[in-house]
């Protein structure tokens, strides 16, 4: 059995068929759906999607290119979300510097802001890191993320940056780009993850993996992404599918 530590259940392109998506991945051996919410129209979204499903549970947060229009009251609204026993983390949160919709200051001042929330109601960070590594790391750092750790979504930076994190008890996921032939940096910083670190994602309906590049992603296909996984790390399926299971259970306590 498969846990997806990342979709996005709610997103538009699912309006056609949701239940028919999720009903695939159950049949293809995705157990747990952990999907997140990240500004006021998908927040409330998410928390329906985990209320109507016992298998799906939720993250909510407030992102990086949203940052400029989030107020007071919604960073409220997070905190009080935090004490359903369905919500398990607070993202994804974190800095965009590739769309850059958001003013840099103001996406630092968010991302601060949400990482003392987390500290405060003890819940992991799901992080969201768009050409931004070194301000991730430092703010990471300096707001003393450690003391609730987290994941680094959706990992795209060297050896060097995951290793901070994961001293900062950071696990890496990773998504479908570890499929694509040309991937090699996630490739090779997958290999030296710790197995005891390492977790799988789709992103959905983004980042679709091979063979499927260029469609619709789907929760389902997460096998491939484990499958990737394994080759990598020269392990089996199976060891891949425990050992990403277990470590999504721990850092989602669930």
């Amino acid at each position: 059995m498969l846990i997806d530590t990342h979709v996005h259940l709610n997103a538009e392109q699912f309006n056609e068929d949701r239940e028919q998506v999720i009903e695939r991945a159950k049949s293809n051996g995705v157990s747990t759906m952990i999907n997140v919410g990240f500004n006021r129209e998908t927040i409330p979204e998410t928390m329906q999607l985990a209320e109507k499903y016992d298998f799906i549970y939720a993250v909510v947060g407030w992102h990086p290119t949203d940052a400029i229009h989030m107020t007071p009251e919604d960073l409220g609204w997070i905190e009080s979300l935090c004490s359903h026993d369905k919500v398990v983390a607070i993202g994804e949160i974190g800095l965009d510097y590739y769309w850059d919709t958001s003013p840099k200051d103001i996406q630092q001042k968010v991302f601060r802001e949400q990482i003392r929330l987390a500290r405060k109601v003890k819940k992991p960070i799901v992080i969201h890191n768009r050409d931004a590594h070194q301000d991730v790391v430092d703010i990471l750092t300096e707001e003393n993320a450690a003391e609730v750790g987290g994941v680094m979504h959706c990992y795209s930076g060297s050896w060097e940056i995951a290793k901070k994190c994961l001293d900062m008890n950071f696990y890496i996921s990773f998504g479908g780009p570890i499929t694509f032939k040309n991937a090699k940096q996630p490739k090779e910083v997958l290999k030296k993850v710790p197995l005891d670190r390492l977790l799988i994602e789709t992103d959905c309906p983004y980042l679709t993996p091979h063979p499927f590049r260029g469609k619709r992603n789907e929760t389902a296909y997460v096998k491939y992404v484990a499958e990737a996984a394994a080759e990598i790390k020269e392990m089996s399926l199976e060891e891949i599918a425990q050992v990403t299971t277990n470590n999504a259970k721990i850092c989602f306590q669930i």
